[in-house]
């Protein structure tokens, strides 16, 4: 009887990793994923069967990457600065180490948002992040921050640290950068993104008459 190798496994999902990450569900082919893995068609049919459950595997990885971290900090006991501190750092972080996943996320999105939809409800994101939206409205209530809509504060967020990652070759080519200084760009928006949103959420100051 056949036995599974995790090796072969795990260097399957590697390869099935790198081609969907580049070329979507719908553009890459088992043959791709066999030539990245440098093993034949056969085997990987014997490992996984299809491509799709290959694709969901790795989609939900990607998932996983992009929307669990900051369900974590939301969940945490931290100030509403730090919370928002600790998000761009961390997701800027985790986009350098995987600059291909916004264009893949939201490619895969447009082209069926079920999964994520289905993902969102499985991990309760709604939940969590209601819980850092009644923290927003409680600091506002004190008057620690100005009046913003909770949602337009958490896509604010997000985009400020996507941006960069899903329009690398544009920047690289209006800037005038290669890879090693895009990627100090990146280090720096670690620093720009918190303090431009924490500046922003300052209250107005009312000069007196």
């Amino acid at each position: 009887m056949n036995e599974v190798d995790p090796s072969t496994e795990q260097l399957i999902l590697e390869a099935a990793r790198n081609v969907f990450l580049q070329k979507g569900m719908s553009g890459a082919r088992m043959q791709d994923i066999a030539d990245e893995a440098g093993i034949n068609k056969a085997l990987l049919h014997y490992y996984f069967r299809n491509k799709s459950r290959l694709f969901e595997m790795i989609f939900r990885e990607a998932l996983q990457k992009l929307l669990v971290s900051i369900k974590d900090i939301v969940d945490n006991d931290m100030s509403l600065e730090e919370k928002i501190t600790t998000i761009c750092v961390r997701y800027i972080s985790m986009l350098s180490e995987n600059p291909y996943l916004p264009l893949f996320v939201l490619h895969e999105i447009h082209q069926d948002p079920r999964r994520i939809i289905q993902f969102f409800k499985e991990k309760e994101i709604e939940f969590h992040l209601q819980k850092f939206f009644l923290q927003i409205q409680d600091s506002i209530s004190h008057g620690s921050i100005r009046q913003v809509s909770p949602p337009q504060l958490m896509i604010n967020i997000i985009s400020l640290c996507v941006f960069p990652f899903a329009a690398g070759p544009l920047i690289k080519s209006i800037f005038g950068i290669d890879q090693w200084q895009f990627q100090m760009f990146v280090e720096e928006r670690k620093k720009q993104v918190p303090e431009f949103v924490l500046a922003a959420l300052r209250p107005a100051i009312n000069n007196p008459s």
